[in-house]
């Protein structure tokens, strides 16, 4: 009996053969772009979870109120980790990781390889992450001073095929040589950190560091079985008074309890590891976080898009089997009961099911390496991965092809055969109120997914093209001036004598990367205390950004009380309610000691992180002598600019010979703070553009078997005199119609999600 389903079914695709195309092709877009989706959705929760101990692993977070001003950070203390260790049972372990923030240099043979991602870590690293260790003793890693684990790539791209366990390596300008430990696998795509090279903590001059203020690096505490994170939150606090206290007692003259009576606060909560990645609410130690909501809608987009695919093959299928009544008639004529019949339609309905699913498959092969390119992942069409999705794909063609097929399965089987004969059933589109539904509601969700990502893709417009308060062309950031150390100078001075260079400024932090948010006071308000993000700058920092003054003036060299004045934003001005003229601000020294700086000048608001943020306190102040820029700026002239990065370059090479170049041009960095937000909406809209396409392939088919139905009224009108303008005005009537509707009803669910 198969093979006679089986054989009647592809006898009925060629007499349909544009039917069957386009039937197969909605579906089959539909099922890929909703796959397509899915696996990106289910990679971004899948993060972290990696680890078998992921259940147990938690992340500290910092949480720190004072005045106006709240953070959430992954950020902790040197000595904190060993204190919970110590002090409460129910951590079993710690493990601190650090960045190495300035790019590394890692000289072997006399040969140079430059990494982004190197990270010091405690010997705990690998009793934490399921991360295997390729080569090495796992007791001798990162428990020793100058000891590195390098990762596979890392290895094979320094020693080739050399084994490299006990070889020496130099880092930068550290004159002590590192061995190799150990090699580990690659860290995982889906991991919420990169490690190119693991460093020993114990190589860190800060190790010994006891002050639980200084909050530098990331910790992970590993909780024992059965262990309740909330009550270790719950004793946090008391730890914190204990440590913290003395701390605040020192620098603020407050103790603990008057500190929190003031509306500030000092604590830790812990953080699950497998949702570090997508909790937007505390800022992150390592890589961003993924908007949760942007999941969600990308899951309802997926959803939506296959709904609409399974309703354009239901609605075709019902109307092609609509032509089929004769068939029908004839066969029950010839004896074939309606069981037969139910079996033939519901069979035929499946294995076009079953095809479009192949397809769909394939398609996901073909542009999966796009796919990857657009949104930077690296998906795999792994379809064993995910323990559910094989029998769903199995499921899903049965499922859907009996949703489309059932309908004329019981329907057309139930027609009196002579009355078909005779011609006194009519079935066409006109009558079916089931279809129209369904139109209507594809439509609806196709105009609201396609306002809403032009809603969204507009809100990253106006980001990237909002003026941010300064001027970002031709900006050119070398990122490692560190380096240079006392040279800078010198640096600066030839740089000032390259033709294409207009001017150059030092400072600690440059827009897209603040990195000093410090607590001062207001002199005459000793009880109060305010944060403001601080940029240690030298003299041509404002000119060279192009920032303007609200207020006052700039710093200048010729007055040598401006080394300890300060320049505020508006924003600072506004929330603390401060007098540029009658205040001066108050920074907090090691032992307490409060020493005051005149305000120079108010700056007007610029945007120094991303503008979902709102523009926080900022100050300006001079870099003192003693240290050294993180960053140099450099003004170019617009023209030749690959000519004068050489030039630039060639003069590094001249005062740091074993350090990469290492710049970037800050307009293009600014963009990539939005490139998370820019790929996302480009998914939606193009996900968007193709409901809209699958909604309107199943259009045209409905309206193809409409005009075929109505072949005979069409030359009667033709006959009568009717113009091609009016029969295509009462053709396409009733889907303009539908269409209108759609919009009529998608117009308030816009302005409710998008108002």
């Amino acid at each position: 009996m198969l093979k006679n389903l089986i054989k009647h079914s592809i006898r009925s695709f060629k007499r349909q053969r544009s039917y069957l195309i386009i039937n197969v092709l909605g579906l089959s877009i539909g099922i890929a772009c909703s796959l397509l989706i899915a696996f990106y959705v289910l990679n971004e929760i899948s993060y972290d979870r990696y680890n078998v101990k992921k259940d147990r692993i938690y992340n500290l977070v910092m949480n720190f109120k004072i005045g106006d001003n709240e953070m959430t950070e992954a950020s902790s203390s040197m000595p904190i980790g060993p204190a919970l260790q110590n002090e409460l049972p129910e951590v079993e372990g710690f493990l601190r990781m650090m960045k190495l923030n300035q790019l590394k240099s890692v000289r072997h043979d006399n040969q140079d390889y430059f990494f982004n991602n190197i990270l010091e870590a405690d010997s705990s690293f690998f009793n934490f992450f399921s991360i295997d260790l390729i080569k090495g003793d796992p007791r001798n890693l990162l428990n020793a001073p100058k000891r590195i684990v390098l990762s596979e790539t890392a290895a094979r791209r320094i020693f080739d095929n050399e084994n490299p366990i006990d070889k020496t390596l130099k880092l930068g300008k550290d004159t002590i040589l590192y061995t190799v430990a150990g090699v580990m696998s690659d860290v995982p795509s889906n991991s919420h950190f990169k490690a190119d090279i693991l460093v020993s903590l114990m190589s860190d001059p800060k190790i010994n560091d006891t002050q639980w203020g200084n909050n530098t690096l990331n910790t992970y505490l590993l909780l024992r079985p059965h262990s309740s994170y909330k009550a270790v939150e719950g004793k946090l606090h008391d730890l914190v008074i204990k440590y913290v206290g003395p701390l605040l007692q020192q620098i603020l003259n407050l103790s603990f309890d008057e500190f929190i009576a003031k509306g500030n606060k000092y604590g830790y909560s812990l953080q699950k590891i497998t949702g570090i990645h997508l909790d937007t609410s505390v800022h992150p130690y390592f890589e961003s976080a993924a908007d949760p909501k942007f999941l969600e809608i990308l899951g309802a987009i997926a959803i939506l898009i296959l709904i609409i695919a399974v309703i354009n093959f239901t609605n075709l299928s019902t109307a092609q089997a609509a032509r089929r009544a004769r068939e029908v008639g004839i066969k029950k004529i010839g004896g074939s009961s309606r069981a037969v019949l139910i079996v033939q339609f519901l069979s035929e309905s499946i294995i076009l099911a079953i095809l479009s699913t192949g397809f769909g498959l394939i398609i996901i092969r073909i542009i999966l390496p796009w796919f990857n390119q657009l949104l930077g992942a690296n998906l795999k069409p792994d379809l064993f991965a995910i323990p559910w999705l094989i029998p769903s794909l199995v499921l899903f063609p049965f499922l859907v092809g009996s949703l489309a097929g059932i309908y004329p399965a019981f329907f057309l089987s139930s027609f009196n055969p002579y009355e078909v004969l005779k011609g006194n059933l009519k079935i066409s589109m006109s009558n079916g109120n089931l279809r129209r539904v369904l139109v209507v509601f594809q439509f609806t969700v196709s105009i609201v997914l396609i306002v809403g990502t032009i809603v969204m893709y507009r809100q990253i417009n106006f980001m990237l093209d909002k003026d941010p308060g300064f001027n970002k062309e031709q900006l050119v950031v070398i990122e490692n001036a560190r380096v240079l150390g006392p040279k800078v100078k010198s640096f600066k001075h030839a740089m000032r004598t390259l033709p294409g260079i207009v001017s150059v400024t030092g400072s600690s932090s440059v827009p897209g990367h603040p990195n000093n948010n410090n607590g001062y006071t207001v002199e005459g308000r000793k009880d109060e205390t305010i944060l403001l993000w601080t940029n240690w700058v030298d003299y041509d920092f404002l000119a060279t950004y192009g920032l303007t003054l609200s207020e006052g003036r700039s710093f200048d060299e010729q007055y040598s009380s401006d080394r300890e004045a300060c320049i505020l934003n508006e924003a600072a001005i506004k929330r603390f309610s401060i007098d540029r003229e009658k205040s001066r601000i108050g920074l907090y020294g090691d032992s307490g000691v409060v020493a005051y700086s005149p305000i120079i000048g108010v700056s007007k608001d610029f945007v120094f992180e991303s503008l979902r943020n709102q523009i926080s306190p900022y100050m300006f102040r001079i870099m003192p002598d003693r240290d050294s820029f993180s960053y140099l700026t450099l003004k170019v002239s617009a023209g030749n600019n690959s000519k004068t990065l050489r030039e630039i370059e060639n003069k590094w090479k001249e005062f740091v010979s074993d350090e990469p170049f290492k710049y970037y041009f800050l307009d293009e960095a600014l963009g990539q703070m939005y490139f998370r937000e820019k790929q996302n909406a480009l998914t939606a809209v193009i996900s968007s553009v193709l409901a809209i396409f699958v909604a309107a392939l199943g259009l045209f088919g409905l309206t193809s078997f409409t005009v075929e139905q109505r072949t005979k009224e069409i030359g009667v009108r033709k006959a009568m005199g009717s113009s091609i303008r009016g029969i295509y005005i009462e053709i396409s009537r009733e889907i303009v119609v539908l269409v209108s509707i759609s919009a009529l009803i998608a117009c308030p669910v816009i302005y409710f999600y998008a108002g």
